[in-house]
């Protein structure tokens, strides 16, 4: 049997490692803009597989999503381009 290093895997290192060395702890956020559409429509896959207002009502919030999603990215961007 190999001797452990302090690594899971190759590139990525075990909890204690991280705390020994003091580095912080980097939380990623899994993005899913169906499921919180469905949560602030109060709306499941049932309802909009089943009706067509369920459905265009989802719809309509997820192509609203998007846009709000890509102007951010460009608001973000231009703030890099311009240097502020």
């Amino acid at each position: 049997m190999l001797p452990m290093t302090g690594r899971i895997l190759p590139g990525i290192q075990s909890p204690e490692r991280l705390v020994e060395r003091g580095q912080q702890t980097e939380h990623v956020l899994i993005q899913r803009p169906l499921s919180r559409i469905f949560a602030f429509t109060g709306r499941n896959i049932d309802d909009v597989v089943n009706c067509p207002i369920a459905k265009a009502e989802v719809l309509g919030f997820y192509k609203l999503s998007r846009q709000v999603w890509r102007t951010c990215e460009i608001v973000d961007l231009e703030r890099q381009w311009s240097g502020r």
